[in-house]
């Protein structure tokens, strides 16, 4: 029997859903609310693949086989002029979405290089639960 999959927390879901090449396109590649955010927490945020883990609750070698899925559909979107929809995947939004900054690990503040979150509302200092 295989091992049920885990939801991936995430921060908020994308503004913008689906982006399309100008002019002619044929296909549409799909890219997950958890690639996109591996992809929004590494490559925008700067994060690391381990705070990366850290921040969607899954493991680092999850966080990898995201990252690399997502780059390839990312690349095929923008080499092949395909539209890029984000939509899908087995995710749940952080507990703390509206009330964290979304950098700084799921439920804690530590990545905000101060001593809270300003975005808290319960102001812990850093390292403790929002």
């Amino acid at each position: 029997m295989a091992r049920p999959k885990k939801s991936r927390c995430i921060c908020s879901f994308p503004k913008i859903p689906e982006f399309r090449p100008f002019g002619d396109y044929a296909d549409t590649v799909n890219l997950h609310f958890d690639e996109y955010e591996v992809i929004r927490l590494i490559d925008h945020q700067g994060f690391t693949q381990e705070e990366c883990a850290k921040q969607m609750d899954v493991a680092r070698s999850t966080v990898a086989s995201i990252y690399e899925s997502a780059r390839k559909k990312i690349a095929d979107a923008i080499v092949n002029g395909k539209a890029l929809a984000i939509n899908g995947g087995d995710v749940e939004l952080c507990p703390s979405h509206g009330n964290c900054c979304g950098s700084c690990g799921k439920n804690k503040c530590g990545n905000c290089n101060h001593g809270s979150c300003p975005n808290c509302k319960y102001n812990y200092p850093t390292n403790d639960v929002c």
